[in-house]
């Protein structure tokens, strides 16, 4: 017999958590008690938040139902392994919400994942390779890890950064938040050698580690660490207007121009006027390369000039007879 309450309300939650009806009997016979500390015990997970729901009659049993909230769970080895693995992966895709929340229950997960469990999502990770694998630079979810728990903890951080130009530096801050921006991942923290707000890729940061330290929360100049990246990013880089004429019907290029499309307009029955910005010369080019129709920059006029020295190196690459410029 079951004597100890705590232990015994863990193995009955775990039991209940299979998605099945138990009998009162059999759970008094797996457990060791009478059935009526089973219903007091079922009594006492109700008051802890647990819906457990009660069905009456000759096969009647107890089940755990969908609450108003997410009570905690009881996992297996094996699922809680392949729930972190997932997690891991969850956190490389573009998903609007899904990788900030992959990181958040990831770092909850690993916490307290025993050591035997987390080499085991580590060796399954790295064996791992997505064909959809994004080919530009990789974040080690460990690293995210570690900078979701200073987040969450409001703990004070240390880490070694590599600037753009290759500098190595080290860094102690205190975490604000990390922002997933198209396929990299951002952390925004108060610099404390700087003396400032800082953005940092997250996959120039190595080795950071908690330093146990939870100072006073500083009140960061944005609504949050997204508003205030995105702020930042605006403001540091120039953002070019272009004006484009399309040669092609409206109804074959809207679709093609998604969100875009707001920008366009019918110029006659095989034409559009496309509008659009971006902060990026490389990126309005491939834009408009990709629509597969015929067109002509009216504006900017540094986008007209990066078109024909890209149509240069194209022609060269498929072996044209445009002459290669000096270097």
């Amino acid at each position: 017999m079951t004597t100890d309450t705590p232990a015994r309300l863990l193995n009955l939650l775990s039991l209940l958590q299979t998605p099945r009806e138990w009998p009162g009997s059999e759970l008094a016979e797996r457990l060791g008690v009478t059935t009526r500390t089973i219903r007091r015990d079922i009594d006492r997970l109700r008051d802890l938040g647990y819906p457990v729901e009660a069905a009456r009659g000759a096969v009647g049993g107890y089940r755990l139902v969908a609450g108003k909230a997410m009570p905690p769970l009881l996992l297996e080895d094996d699922e809680a392994v392949a729930i972190a693995v997932g997690l891991r992966s969850a956190a490389g895709h573009t998903v609007a919400g899904l990788p900030e929340a992959s990181v958040r229950a990831l770092a909850k997960l690993e916490q307290v994942l025993p050591s035997r469990l987390r080499r085991r999502v580590t060796t399954l990770s790295n064996a791992t390779t997505p064909l959809t694998r994004w080919q530009g630079p990789q974040v080690d979810p460990d690293v995210l890890t570690v900078l979701a728990t200073g987040v969450a903890g409001g703990e004070k951080l240390r880490f070694g950064y590599r600037a753009a130009d290759g500098t190595e530096t080290k860094r102690l801050v205190e975490p604000a938040g990390l922002v997933s921006a198209g396929r990299r991942w951002y952390f925004v923290a108060y610099d404390n050698d700087r003396d400032d707000w800082r953005i940092f890729r997250v996959d120039r940061i190595t080795k950071p580690f908690l330093t146990g330290v939870r100072p006073t929360p500083r009140k960061l100049p944005a609504k949050d660490a997204a508003a205030y990246l995105a702020a930042r990013m605006t403001g540091d880089r120039s953002t070019y207007e272009a004006v484009a004429t399309l040669h092609a019907p409206y109804k074959e290029l809207a679709p093609r121009l998604g969100d875009a499309a707001t920008g366009l307009e019918a110029a006659g029955e095989n034409a559009c006027v496309l509008r659009t910005e971006a902060d990026s010369l490389e990126w309005l080019a491939l834009r408009l390369a990709a629509l597969g129709c015929e067109f002509e920059v009216h504006e900017p006029p540094q986008l007209a000039d990066y078109l024909r020295e890209l149509g240069g190196r194209v022609t060269r690459a498929a072996g044209g007879r445009s002459s290669a410029p000096s270097c």
